[in-house]
């Protein structure tokens, strides 16, 4: 078993279980049951997103993350990179610490700013590199709309595609607002084109990401990670 058993996962963070046994479910359903691989989360701090802080769908999100993570990493925490304009920080959420984890961490940031989605990835990819994983990247991004530097987004996003990361993005939001137009383009550039293989994922949670439910979502952030997975031991870019 690649990550941390069902009675650890009870003992440090109880309010847990009934997610990690969700993302149980989906990983299984998609084939990637003992799979190890390394999560990380980036949140988008922009002055938009200030809502979703507040009714705790950005909690709820870190929440959902740490419980698939328990299968797929046994350090029982998640890097989180928080970016708006910059990166405002880059720090974890873990187990035994994840309730109201992310108000914490908020409440010693500045001022929320505009988005830029370039410095978020290379602090991903920093973090991946340093810290010597030999295990593939699974990087659940979201955000509630589209970068102010789009060239430097794709470029990143392009070069990435060599590295052993897969990028799920996820959209906080109408559905139907024009702020997606560009992760959709992300999600479809052209391979071998554009990139070596397709390193990312998009899907929209609505405006109120906290109704879709867990397996819903567990579903959408792992359904394409397989196909990365056989892409990426092709072109040797995985083990």
């Amino acid at each position: 078993m690649a990550g941390i058993s069902p009675t650890e996962v009870e003992k440090k963070a109880p309010a847990l279980v009934s997610l990690y046994k969700t993302a149980g479910v989906s990983l299984r359903k998609h084939g990637l049951d003992g799979l190890r691989a390394a999560v990380y989360l980036v949140v988008d701090y922009s002055g938009s997103m200030k809502p979703y802080y507040k009714d705790g769908s950005v909690q709820a999100l870190a929440d959902r993350v740490l419980g698939l993570s328990a299968h797929l990493d046994d350090d029982g925490s998640v890097p989180v990179v928080f970016f708006s304009t910059d990166v405002d920080a880059v720090t974890d959420i873990s187990l035994a610490d994840h309730r109201g984890r992310i108000d914490r961490i908020v409440a010693g940031l500045g001022h929320m700013g505009k988005t830029s989605y370039h410095l978020a990835m290379d602090a991903v990819i920093d973090h991946y590199v340093d810290s010597g994983s030999t295990a593939p990247a699974l990087v659940v991004f979201q955000t509630d709309g589209g970068p102010i530097n789009k060239l430097a987004a794709e470029r990143y996003l392009c070069n990435a595609a060599k590295l052993p990361m897969f990028w799920q993005f996820i959209g906080f939001g109408d559905p139907g607002s024009k702020q997606f137009e560009f992760l959709r383009k992300l999600d479809e550039l052209a391979v071998p084109g554009k990139r070596v293989v397709d390193n990312a994922g998009f899907f929209h949670a609505g405006s109120d990401p906290r109704k879709v439910s867990d397996d819903e979502l567990y579903d959408r952030l792992v359904a394409e990670f397989p196909q990365w997975l056989r892409a990426a031991r092709a072109q040797g870019i995985v083990p």
